[in-house]
């Protein structure tokens, strides 16, 4: 008889100081830094049950329950988490970690540099997928855990997964890529530019410092928002939710919201602009960019992947135009072409690239027995 679904409940933040520094890719390193993380389920004596689970561009620490003193902050992935749910928290101890760079309390743009007593803002480096695996093992070390039973995570989130097997191959048993890619394709890369271009023009931007000016770029971060979250979405999606309905039920003539998707992409873009930062942003969207584990083998992806020693599951979405199924397949390719173990899916959703965060009951069912099968 399956475990009963249940949530993982209140849960709370913790964080972990780090005094070595952190040699980036850039060239920069960055000093002493602190790891905001929660974690759910209970690590066993073995310590060999443990999943890290990685976030994508504007995710968190915050996988999964809620806050006691505010019951409406719902973890980002909370579906997935928890009792009888496919990262089942009687078998496996789950961490979720906020990167550097992050905006959630992780040595980001926001907070302060001690080298100068003021925001880091654009003083903040530059960090890359290979440098957030190098930090996430550095947490693993603090929790005592040599190795991850499971490295997951979707989007941005996945190619952190792709990574962790190539740089660290016997850190990890187990990696699930979601709805990623190899690298992102000149087209991806450019709705980023153009993302990043809203706030870099906005006058409040301030070379990014604008917290010694007590503003925010709220203009460019909130057309950032938009033009993201409309790639996030599928386009049968988007008829079948708004079609062409109008708010008022006829035109106005003007350049007010007239159609309700007009309404729903504002409402997006000013919530996320009311708690984002925009350096984080901009951070983010570059790491997404310079993402790129073949570089090193000249292109080849079944080079870089030879390495691993994970297994491996690939997830993709029919729906999802940013990073389709041909791009997860490219991945299963060059593990095949090697011979190593991976399995693959291709889910049926309407959600576009969102799929990966719905509860959707094919989806949770392939991850519930991939990971099933996970000896711990």
């Amino acid at each position: 008889m399956a475990a009963e679904t249940c949530g993982v409940g209140a849960v709370r933040a913790q964080s972990a100081h780090f005094d070595a520094p952190l040699r980036l890719r850039c060239g920069a390193t960055l000093p002493g830094f602190d790891l905001v993380y929660e974690t759910y389920g209970t690590l066993n004596a073995a310590r060999s049950n443990a999943i890290l689970v990685c976030h994508a561009l504007s995710g968190s620490h915050h996988v999964a329950g809620h806050y006691a003193d505010d019951p409406a902050n719902v973890g980002w992935w909370d579906n997935i988490v928890g009792r009888g749910r496919p990262l089942d928290t009687d078998r496996f101890f789950v961490v979720g970690v906020n990167n550097p760079g992050g905006c959630h309390g992780s040595t980001g743009p926001r907070e302060i540099n001690p080298a100068t007593g003021r925001h880091w803002g654009a003083d903040f480096p530059v960090v890359t997928v290979e440098d957030w695996v190098q930090a996430q093992a550095r947490l693993a070390d603090h929790l005592g855990i040599g190795q991850w039973a499971v490295v997951l995570g979707g989007s941005l989130g996945g190619m952190q997964a792709l990574q962790w097997a190539i740089d660290l191959p016997e850190r990890v048993r187990h990696s699930l890529v979601i709805a990623a890619a190899p690298r992102l394709t000149a087209e991806n890369i450019a709705f980023d530019d153009v993302a990043r271009q809203a706030i870099l023009t906005d006058p409040d931007f301030h070379g990014g410092h604008f917290y010694e000016h007590g503003v925010r770029p709220v203009r460019g971060l909130r057309l950032a928002r938009m033009l993201g979250h409309i790639t996030y979405l599928s386009d049968d999606q988007m008829a079948e939710k708004f079609g062409r309905r109008l708010r008022n039920g006829s035109f106005g003539y003007g350049y007010e919201v007239e159609f309700e998707v007009e309404s729903y992409l504002r409402y997006q873009g000013d919530k996320f602009a009311g708690f984002f930062d925009a350096n984080t942003y901009l951070l983010m969207t570059k790491a997404l960019d310079y993402f790129d584990p073949a570089l090193a083998s000249g292109g080849d992806l079944a080079a870089a992947l030879r390495k691993a020693q994970a297994k491996f599951l690939v997830v993709s979405f029919s729906t999802d135009w940013r990073f389709s199924p041909a791009r997860s397949r490219e991945i299963v390719d060059a593990l095949v072409h090697n011979g190593q173990d991976v399995a693959y899916a291709r889910i049926e959703s309407s959600h576009g690239h969102d799929s990966f965060l719905m509860r959707d009951a094919h989806y949770h069912a392939v991850m519930s027995a991939y990971l099933g099968n996970v000896t711990t």
